[in-house]
């Protein structure tokens, strides 16, 4: 009985606590922290009063509910305000956009206030959907050229000594150690007209003048290339190192080339890994917004300046929103692809 009296007296203090803070604290934090004493100490007892069965239980349930706990506070969340706003009208207010909910009109009003005048606007100013193919065309190429440069770079370095390998994964991943806008300026440095590639080149005699690679879609290639390049080493080569060699020397006994194995061998066995590398890459290029502003130039179209002119410069949150809100539908293809071949690994590996 004096349990259930301290549950009470919880429950009402905590119920006292958030609708009427209590006056002799002086700062916010300090009613938080006694808020978060008193659930506490309520969780804490709820706790106690249950039986083993129903402990385990609750622990199930809150270690199953954790990461979509966690899905719907980081992502479900964002995306529901991101779409109330793409159904929003700008305005000259704080926040930019209308209308806002008010518990007077009721949630009705609110809602029939709401439209889709900014999807629409997307399909008629070209500007968008042109971005849009800009965008998937770039992501596209560099996923290629990212492939093209790390399969060979992953195969040495599953075909390297043992002891060699630990050292070689740390190389491939030791860019991320120094910050990635640092690492993007670097890069403007280095393709400058009086950076160190064109003072190299025109050393060696190769080039008479500098070529002009900054501001160009060819330093975003260069930029997305370099910055993405270990997402798609790492997947690869974790395929090959698993790799049988005797299954490339029983296609050379039967006649096979070393070229003709690799095509027919190596590279079916390595599917998994290539497939995971270039969702990993095109996923994030495609709406990569620091390495067309700073390496590309005025003709430069990707979404991720676009969504960025229209929220910071435009101040035009509700069309910003509504092209963040197609980006991202773009994006779940993709997405929802990673996933299944990632599934379908993991049941070929049991």
């Amino acid at each position: 009985m004096g349990l259930l009296w301290l549950i009470l007296f919880l429950v009402g203090a905590s119920f006292f606590g958030f609708l009427l803070p209590v006056a002799t604290l002086s700062t916010p934090f300090l009613q938080y922290l006694l808020q978060a004493v008193i659930l506490g100490g309520l969780a804490y007892l709820l706790w106690r009063s249950l039986d083993d069965s129903r402990r385990s239980a609750v622990s199930r349930n809150l270690l199953i509910g954790t990461p979509y706990f966690w899905l719907m506070a980081l992502f479900l969340v964002p995306f529901a305000i991101v779409l109330k706003i793409s159904l929003s009208d700008v305005a000259l207010a704080r926040p930019p956009y209308l209308p806002h909910f008010d518990w007077a009109t009721g949630i009705g009003a609110f809602l029939a206030e709401l439209d889709f005048e900014n999807f629409v606007f997307l399909t008629e100013d070209d500007l968008y959907w042109k971005a849009y193919l800009s965008s998937l065309k770039i992501a596209v190429i560099s996923t290629v050229l990212t492939l093209l440069v790390g399969y060979p770079i992953a195969y040495g370095m599953a075909r390297t000594p043992a002891e060699w390998r630990p050292t070689l994964m740390m190389l491939v991943i030791l860019p991320f150690w120094t910050s990635f806008l640092i690492r993007v300026y670097a890069w403007m440095g280095i393709l400058s007209n009086e950076g160190f590639l064109n003072q190299f080149l025109m050393w060696t005699g190769i080039i008479s003048e500098p070529l002009t690679i900054l501001n160009t879609n060819t330093a975003v290639y260069i930029g997305i290339v370099y910055t993405y390049l270990p997402f798609m080493i790492l997947p690869i080569y974790a395929a090959l190192e698993r790799l049988d060699e005797s299954l490339i020397e029983a296609a050379e006994d039967l006649g096979c080339s070393r070229l003709l194995a690799f095509w027919l061998v190596t590279i079916p066995m390595s599917k998994n890994g290539i497939i995971a590398g270039s969702f990993l890459v095109f996923i994030p290029a495609l709406g990569e917004f620091v390495i067309p502003s700073l390496l590309g130039g005025s003709g430069t179209l990707m979404i991720g300046k676009v969504l960025w002119e229209e929220f910071f410069s435009n101040r035009d949150w509700p069309v910003a929103s509504a092209v963040a809100i197609v980006l991202l539908l773009l994006l779940v293809v993709p997405i929802v692809l990673f996933q299944r071949n990632q599934q379908k690994q993991q049941e070929a590996d049991q």
